[in-house]
């Protein structure tokens, strides 16, 4: 996984892109990535006569970044990518930006209008926010925590494919934080809700923005402590406990969910040399 922020500055301004300024371009969820890179330039070929609105993201490399949303039909040169595989299966990806990007266009695109009156909102003048004159707040990005668990029981671990999701992947328990909870409550919950299972010893590992829509995915390790298998089918199809040796597959170390079952993997192996 690629660190970008030594080519990346993020910044916030309400400067309008010119001629050969970088654009990150999107279609839905779709990256529009031309063939050497990831940005296109304001103004050249394969905008056509586009023109749209775009959103400062900062600067790459000293030069302003802009990020909008293309038509994805007659854009010569570009390749449709979508974001779900350029943050998992390719490692030279510039997740942070890309991550970034996704989450704030959707955002400026979701509150045109001021959610309490419904008044048009306008930028911020001074930070990365929309206005409500009527009401005189801002609206920032929205982010919504999550979290993430491996759940260990001896020297295996649980893993679930969820029944929503087509990837065959084995991964793990994760879901939104409700009003009220701590980020520990919600794990136990979560756990309890999706497997019927009871779990203690919750210790947080790591964090990854995750932007589907706009999450903070928080990843936790927990400890088995009581309960048989019971699976809420509406959202996994199966789970089973799994040793470090013998597992179906897992995501990628891109992601937050591959990276706690390799930590976890590594501890059970660091034990038994330990023995």
């Amino acid at each position: 996984m690629v660190n970008n922020r030594a080519q990346w500055v993020p910044g916030w301004s309400e400067d309008a892109p010119v001629a050969g300024d970088l654009l990150l371009a999107f279609s839905g969820t779709n990256i529009l990535k031309p063939g050497d890179g990831w940005f296109l330039r304001w103004g050249g070929p394969e905008m056509g006569d586009s023109r749209p609105e775009a959103l400062a993201l900062g600067t790459w490399n000293g030069q302003p970044l802009f990020v909008t949303t293309l038509p994805d039909s007659g854009l010569p040169g570009l390749q449709t990518l979508t974001l779900r595989d350029a943050l998992i299966a390719l490692p030279e990806a510039p997740v942070d930006l890309l991550s970034t990007g996704f989450q704030v266009w959707q955002w400026w695109q979701d509150h045109r209008y001021c959610g309490r009156c419904g008044e048009r909102t306008q930028p911020h003048p001074r930070e990365r926010a929309r206005w409500c004159d009527r009401c005189h707040i801002p609206w920032y990005p929205r982010i919504a925590p999550c979290v993430i668990v491996i759940i260990r029981r001896d020297n295996r671990f649980l893993l679930a494919r969820s029944s929503r999701v087509t990837r065959n992947f084995y991964s793990l328990i994760a879901g939104f934080v409700e009003p009220g909870e701590s980020l520990e409550q919600a794990v136990a919950r979560e756990v309890k809700e999706e497997t019927g299972l009871d779990v203690g010893n919750v210790r947080y590992q790591s964090s990854q923005p995750w932007p589907f829509p706009h999450q903070l995915m928080m990843g936790f390790v927990a400890d088995y402590q009581g309960g048989e298998l019971c699976l809420q089918e509406d959202e996994l199809a199966d789970a089973g406990w799994f040793s470090a040796e013998d597992h179906p597959p897992i995501p990628p170390e891109t992601t937050i969910a591959g990276r706690l079952i390799g930590a976890i993997k590594d501890d059970i192996a660091r034990a038994r040399d330990d023995a």
